[in-house]
């Protein structure tokens, strides 16, 4: 299945492609101990998470020194694939619940991703500012932007205005209704021909 996500991102180098292939033993071996997944969702691993993720990679290409919060990120989603595709970013990946957090800082060490930082606390107790925050179908669109605005730095250096890039699926007219000019929206479809893509989407909120 890994050929799908190599097919989409032919740029990936040897030591990248290496560290994707291993996402999903390492995922699969953790999960038997600390539920995350769902079979299911295991079944369809490098789909529904490691491509689902690097879906953001198809609208911005963050340059290196970029700040990225991965709020709610669960298992690692969509930090860690992002990590791996641009190893000269910086990720926090951030959730409440300490066993989510438990795997994920397993799962970067074991893949030797020192460009990322995990973190146990509530969105609402995270102080420090970056240029990006994303997340995967946390909340509503709104009330995620009211958790973590706080966060946002005002100015950046990418080609997407420092902001919130989020993945969440369905229709989004009402979500998005009271933000108007500053959201931008990618239907995931276009980039990738698995039917699972067919009702998600990327959406980008600048600050």
């Amino acid at each position: 299945m890994t050929d799908n996500i190599f097919r989409y991102f032919p740029s990936f180098s040897a030591v990248q492609k290496e560290k994707i292939s291993l996402l999903k033993p390492i995922y699969a071996k953790w999960n038997s101990m600390i539920n995350l997944i769902s079979r299911k969702d295991i079944d369809n691993f490098f789909i529904h998470h490691v491509l689902h993720s690097l879906s953001i990679a198809k609208v911005i290409t963050f340059i290196p020194g970029t700040r990225i919060l991965d709020v709610g990120t669960g298992g690692g989603f969509p930090g860690i694939p992002l990590a791996i595709m641009f190893p000269g970013s910086e990720f926090t990946l951030l959730d409440s619940i300490a066993k989510k957090i438990k795997v994920v800082s397993a799962v970067a060490e074991e893949l030797k991703l020192e460009n990322v930082k995990t973190v146990r606390k509530r969105a609402e107790e995270e102080e420090e500012k970056y240029d990006f925050i994303i997340g995967r179908a946390v909340t509503s669109l709104p009330q995620f932007e009211g958790l973590v605005s706080k966060n946002i730095l005002k100015s950046g250096c990418n080609t997407l205005r420092n902001g919130i890039i989020y993945l969440k699926g369905g229709d989004l007219d009402e979500e998005t209704s009271m933000f108007r000019d500053r959201v931008t929206i990618w239907n995931i479809g276009v980039f990738f021909d698995e039917p699972f893509f067919e009702t998600k989407k990327i959406v980008h909120l600048s600050v």
